[in-house]
């Protein structure tokens, strides 16, 4: 089994991309973190395969955690998972020597993609590592491990949907004790409004939610969304 340390500042983000994990043959979750201080106590703790690293963090960037993973000798492989797309950071990280960098948000699928080519990258290590190096041919082979294919967006979703977002979104309604309209999801999430409102309107066509509209004083009804359970 591959031990994976996911790290997220934000719980329920953390919670999701740890059942995603969970849901790969040869990954299981062996501890979460929210803070690079967490992260590094459970470094210390455990022997961790695969960090699963946000860039954002309360108490420094992913980037700053794995300069200090180098510095105190851990070598913990690292796939980027973060809303930081800007060309630097990924520049950076790629000199940090991070594996993989995944823009949230993100589908199931993609995640896997990347998941199942590190745990290929280690099954093609340990087998040419095995007799050692004998060639370009087995150097190739470590690479091209690593390369993964276009994912297409998650069945059932539309384009520019994420699961991680949709089921986000779902928790938050789920949880919640009376309807929510798009501004007060979007509050819960840490999305745009234009964002949440979106999706509420896919998971409202899909039956999954039920509308309800509420009048207030300047006439304009405002829309609010509750869970339909299944």
């Amino acid at each position: 089994m591959i031990d994976v340390l996911v790290v997220d500042d934000d719980f329920r983000v953390a919670e999701i991309n740890a059942k995603y994990v969970g849901k790969v043959p040869g990954f299981r979750v062996a501890a979460r973190a929210h803070s690079a201080a967490q992260a590094l106590a459970a470094l210390e703790r455990a022997a961790i395969d695969l960090v699963l690293l946000d860039h954002y963090l309360p108490d420094g960037t992913g980037l700053e955690l794995v300069h200090r993973m180098r510095q105190l000798g851990h070598g913990t492989d690292v796939i980027m998972i973060t809303a930081a797309g800007d060309v630097a950071t990924v520049q950076r990280a790629m000199r940090l020597g991070a594996l993989h960098y995944l823009v949230k948000p993100f589908t199931f699928a993609a995640l896997r993609t990347r998941l199942d080519s590190y745990a290929a990258l280690r099954r093609t290590v340990d087998r040419v590592g095995g007799r050692g190096l004998t060639g370009q041919e087995q150097v190739d082979r470590i690479f091209g491990a690593l390369r993964t294919s276009t994912v297409p967006s998650a069945p059932g979703l539309p384009s520019g949907h994420s699961e991680p977002t949709t089921d986000l979104i779902c928790d938050v309604l789920h949880g919640a004790d009376q309807p929510l309209s798009a501004h007060e999801v979007a509050a819960r999430t840490g999305l745009s409004r234009s964002t949440a409102q979106r999706y509420l309107r896919h998971l409202e066509q899909a039956g999954r939610l039920s509308l309800s509209l509420k009048y207030g004083d300047t006439g304009r009804p405002e829309h609010r969304y509750a869970w339909v359970a299944p």
